[in-house]
């Protein structure tokens, strides 16, 4: 695996001054930011709206949207220019082949994100029609979760079927499980509670960081 490694900040808010205040922890010592988006229906919570979102981001910085609602194609276009600039993971329980394909007309690049429970035959229509996933390694909708080790068989056959694709794992992640979800084969760390619970936030990135570089290690030598 050749993929570049990185650790993103997963950011979970439900006030736009919340939301601002933790991007401008981790902006200084990261390039991307993953944003939490949910509606309430698909997950048993909410986040900021998608309106008040975007007046709380910097459209100069690099973001993914991890959107946990029913109905994405009518969210991301809220977004504006940011829609297009961003990286979208939808999830696979929800799609079906007509909004996968209007998701896609709307924004490019598009991705997939698998809940614990869902198996690889769950995105079988779409796995060839995309490099960018997402594998949950707790059920999503709230932080400071549990990671589960069984996902990272899910990681690995993914990485088997699409060794170039990016591959991020989201849930529990901290120095103790980012080594193994990175020797399993993901390529990006999303870490929520482990870097904005912590002290200090370099340090937390930091060591989240090495931990997974040992296991990216292993991985590329594989």
């Amino acid at each position: 695996m050749e993929k570049h490694l990185e650790v993103i900040p997963a950011v979970l808010s439900k006030t736009r001054e919340d939301m601002m205040r933790r991007i401008s922890l981790v902006s200084p010592y990261v390039k991307t930011i993953h944003i939490d988006m949910m509606d309430g229906r698909f997950v048993p919570n909410t986040t900021l709206s998608t309106d008040e979102t975007v007046k709380a981001l910097d459209p100069k910085k690099k973001y993914i949207f991890h959107w946990m609602v029913e109905m994405p194609e009518k969210e991301i276009p809220k977004l504006g220019v940011l829609a297009k600039k961003s990286l979208h993971l939808v999830h696979a329980e929800v799609l079906g082949r007509e909004r996968w394909d209007v998701l896609k007309k709307l924004v490019v690049p598009l991705g997939i994100a698998v809940n614990p429970e869902t198996s690889l035959a769950g995105i079988e229509e779409y796995i060839d029609e995309t490099d960018e996933f997402l594998v949950m390694a707790v059920h999503p909708g709230f932080s400071n979760q549990k990671y589960i080790p069984d996902v990272e068989n899910r990681i690995r056959e993914l990485r088997r079927r699409k060794p170039h694709a990016n591959i991020e794992v989201d849930g529990g992640v901290g120095p103790e499980t980012a080594g193994r979800a990175a020797a399993a084969g993901a390529n990006r760390l999303a870490a929520a509670s482990a870097i904005f619970g912590a002290g200090n936030v370099r340090k937390a990135i930091m060591e989240i960081k090495k931990a997974a570089e040992g296991g990216h290690h292993a991985c590329s030598k594989k």
